[in-house]
């Protein structure tokens, strides 16, 4: 029996990275899918993909920087599948560099989709939730909301606002039957990532960002797939309100 079974999950940003792993999983637990992205072949192949095995996926495509659009990705789910259980708010984007390199556009294009797109896609997930009177939500945010490095000020920002909100989120709609937490991976070898990826002189991956890690190793998309399908699932039916830092203890080291 699947940890999802009977469930309909959406998955934003599900066309790569963590939200490909996390749509194929989330299948091969059970439930019915339905991933976003802007890249329509992509975002179709993950589909088929499911499809393929056996299982049910849909893919929509959109854009988070419209915001105005999110509730309409909403209702495609509920019309196509007739709920919505489980979602996943994973879409994000990389960027910065020093502070007085930073500009109004990079605040806007990061702040926008990883904070902005996040708290209205939670909305619109919410209210449909709320008419249901269960539901689960997990946000995605970065250990960089723990800790800090040199030239993420923006990103960090974004990502500590993914905590905060969640929290707030929690406190919220709890009372609602509806269960909202997030997760906070380390670096992931994503697309995103992996152009940052070099060997050390041992032959071991390196990363700007990926120091110090007692696992000496980067994370795999599944790996974060995993805690998020926990999160979701009713095996964390009194979980509420938490941040489960991912990141192979670099944090602590």
């Amino acid at each position: 029996m699947g940890m999802l079974d009977g469930k309909v999950a959406l998955i934003t940003g599900g066309t790569s990275g963590i939200g490909k792993a996390s749509a194929l999983l989330f299948a091969r637990e059970g439930a019915s899918v339905a991933l976003t992205g802007r890249r329509s072949a992509e975002g179709e192949a993950v589909a088929q993909e499911i499809i393929a095995t056996g299982g049910e996926a849909i893919f929509i495509q959109a854009d988070l920087a419209e915001i105005e659009k999110i509730p309409e990705t909403v209702k495609k789910v509920v019309s196509h599948y007739g709920r919505l259980d489980a979602a996943f708010n994973n879409a994000g984007v990389s960027g910065g560099g020093p502070i007085e390199t930073l500009d109004i556009a990079t605040w806007d294009r990061i702040i926008d989709t990883n904070l902005k797109a996040a708290f209205f896609s939670l909305r619109a997930q919410a209210e449909q939730m709320k008419r249901q009177g269960s539901g689960s939500i997990v946000l995605n945010g970065s250990v960089l909301s723990t800790i800090a490095f040199p030239g993420t000020s923006i990103y960090s920002a974004s990502k500590g606002g993914i905590v905060s909100l969640s929290r707030a989120a929690a406190v919220e709609l709890g009372p609602f039957g509806i269960r909202v937490n997030s997760i906070n991976p380390s670096i992931t070898r994503t697309e995103m990532t992996e152009k940052r990826i070099g060997k050390d002189d041992a032959g071991g991956e390196t990363h700007p960002f990926a120091p110090n890690i007692p696992l000496g190793r980067l994370a795999e998309p599944e790996e974060m797939a995993q805690v998020a399908l926990f999160l979701l699932s009713d095996r964390a039916s009194y979980v509420n309100g938490q941040t489960i830092i991912v990141d192979g203890g670099q944090s602590v080291s």
